[in-house]
């Protein structure tokens, strides 16, 4: 299966052209082993702009998993899990829940994150961090999911077996 995935990357300084993007090429990196990058875009730290563009996306039909960075932590400007939350259909909360307890193995600071994942329709979205280094870290525990979750989600992987 390969699946088409959208990233979003949430910077007020790299929308602008003051700071490049270094995380979502990480995460184009990463993915490569599950499927093919069809949409890249960088937008400010706005919590309307974040959400029209997962709407965009996920309502658009050509993107099975948004994966956006940044914008996950606690200052005024990080708005990135509000945005998302105000746009999905259903809430997976496991998916941040096994970021945030890898990241706690690296970090007390991690327990700091207000990530989210969700589906839109048929689209999985799921906010990451803003560092590549974060980013590496949650993906490599989230990434091995992917597939299994959009088959689900399309209804492609219809039963379940005990192993």
């Amino acid at each position: 299966m390969n699946i088409n995935i959208g990233i979003l990357t949430v910077s007020d300084k790299g929308s602008r052209g003051e700071r490049e993007d270094k995380s979502g090429p990480a995460i184009r990196e990463m993915v490569a082993a599950i499927g093919a990058v069809v949409k890249y875009e960088i937008v400010p730290d706005e919590q309307p702009v974040i959400a029209e563009k997962l709407i965009e996306w996920a309502d658009g039909g050509d993107v099975d998993v948004i994966l956006t960075n940044g914008g996950t932590g606690l200052s005024a400007r990080d708005v990135t899990p509000d945005a998302t939350l105000s746009i999905i259909d259903k809430s997976v909360p496991g998916i941040a829940e096994a970021m945030r307890a890898k990241s706690l193995t690296i970090t007390p600071t991690a327990m700091l994150s207000r990530a989210v994942a969700g589906m839109r329709g048929e689209c999985l979205i799921m906010n990451l961090p803003g560092s590549p280094k974060a980013v590496r870290e949650c993906l490599e525990v989230v990434l091995p999911a992917i597939p299994h979750a959009v088959e689900i989600i399309k209804g492609t992987f219809t039963e379940h077996t005990i192993k």
